[in-house]
């Protein structure tokens, strides 16, 4: 068996049923198919339907009476002699029906951005995912290659072993890279899986998906840098945070619910028309209806009380929500730039050379050159640091897409 063969035998069970598709081709994907964006979709449908139902007045009431004794004549049901209707309308007064509306359309504003932070959070988990997925695959990738070799060469001391030509404790030395590295794959396979399992659910497709993003790529992304401090991130995500706009939206919302509840304290109007055939001073008597409560007390009080506690709480946790975002903000800035000045100290050249040194150490190793000692203590301190590697350029990218989550304006590729 070739080594080129070896390292696909290695990773062949993770190309199986697998779709290639770029950044962009996934969140596409997202938007169309993800199941909990589709349900919260619903949300402002049904918030329109409120907006609906809050303009539609009282039905008119149509009532009427007819004889059940007619005492003069000794007549039951004398539908013919005495009979009545009346017609009334319910006229609300003080601005309710217009209150009502104004707050139900607050309420659809509240759901549509309800909506876009959901959208900000599940695509800022998407991309999270994909470029976390694609270094773990690159370190999978780095791992079956060291692992190719390794075993190679662990075969090839177990049969020397057996004959006595070099020691037990040579070939355990290797074993025991060969186990840590195997250990590596198995943690890498685990995550794959689960980062690939986030991804179905996310966009909505059945096959893995493999990152389709090019080295040079992933470099470019890296090397952005978009602000020189935070304060300027700090006055985007107050004008753009979903989040942040629900909860200053919020107070908007609960100011109208308070008019509204103040104007049910105003009395409505009951009018209407009415015919008696025979029971009013006149025969086929018509008159006017006009009926209202008699206002003695507010009756909602403390509908009313209740509401201006609401504003007042809304303030407090829009004053709240502004302080914990502009936190945030500059925590997560903190966080991104720190990592990305340590990866900068890396340059290159340095990468290059790493890989230059561990080739060269594979071909002194072949001939001889190196003892086993040298060549284990540097395999396993290689191993470390590809490792690390891989981490550090990942966590720059979940660093940067925190800013993006936050700020809601697109900072970062």
């Amino acid at each position: 068996m070739t080594k080129i063969t070896g390292l696909l035998i290695l990773v062949s069970s993770f190309m199986a049923a697998q779709q290639k598709m770029s950044l962009q081709a996934c969140e596409e994907a997202f938007q169309e198919n993800n199941l909990q964006l589709l349900a919260e979709q619903y949300n402002i449908n049904m918030a329109d339907a409120d907006v609906l139902q809050a303009k539609i007045w009282e039905l008119p009431q149509l009532s009427g009476q007819i004889n059940a004794y007619n005492p003069q004549d000794k007549k039951l049901f004398d539908i013919g002699q005495s009979k009545g209707a009346q017609v009334t309308q319910l006229i609300y007064m003080g601005g309710k029906k217009k209150n009502e509306i104004a707050f139900a359309r607050s309420n659809k504003e509240l759901a549509q951005l309800q909506f876009s932070q959901l959208l900000v959070d599940l695509r800022s988990q998407l991309r999270s995912t994909y470029f976390n997925l694609y270094y773990e695959k690159l370190k999978l990738e780095n791992t079956a290659r060291q692992l190719v070799y390794m075993n190679d060469l662990l075969a090839a001391y177990k049969i020397q072993s057996a004959k006595g030509n070099v020691s037990l404790k040579d070939e355990v030395r290797l074993q025991s890279i060969v186990i840590q590295l195997n250990n590596d794959k198995i943690g890498i396979n685990k995550d794959i899986v689960e980062l690939e399992q986030n991804l179905k659910v996310l966009t909505g497709i059945t096959d893995d998906v493999e990152p389709l993003l090019s080295e040079s790529e992933a470099k470019e992304i890296l090397a952005r840098q978009p602000f020189g401090d935070d304060s300027e991130l700090k006055t985007k995500a107050l004008e753009n945070n979903a989040d942040y706009q629900y909860n200053l939206k919020l107070i908007d919302n609960s100011k109208l619910y308070a008019q509204w509840q103040k104007s049910l304290n105003v009395p409505d109007l009951n009018v209407g028309a009415g015919w008696d055939q025979n029971g009013g001073t006149f025969k086929n008597e018509v008159n006017i209806l006009v009926g209202i409560p008699l206002p003695l007390w507010k009756s909602n009080k403390g509908n009313v009380e209740k509401a201006g506690y609401a504003i007042q709480q809304n303030q407090k946790n829009a004053e709240f929500q502004r302080l914990n975002l502009e936190t945030k903000v500059r925590a997560a800035y903190k966080t991104w730039k720190s990592q990305y000045d340590q990866l900068a100290e890396i340059k290159t050249s340095d990468m290059e050379n790493m890989e230059l040194v561990y080739n060269g150490m594979l071909n002194n190793f072949r001939k001889g050159n190196i003892s086993l000692i040298e060549f284990t203590d540097f395999m396993d301190s290689y191993r470390e640091t590809a490792l690390q590697i891989y981490d550090m350029k990942n966590s720059i990218m979940e660093s940067a897409e925190q800013l993006n989550q936050l700020v809601q304006t697109k900072i970062f590729y």
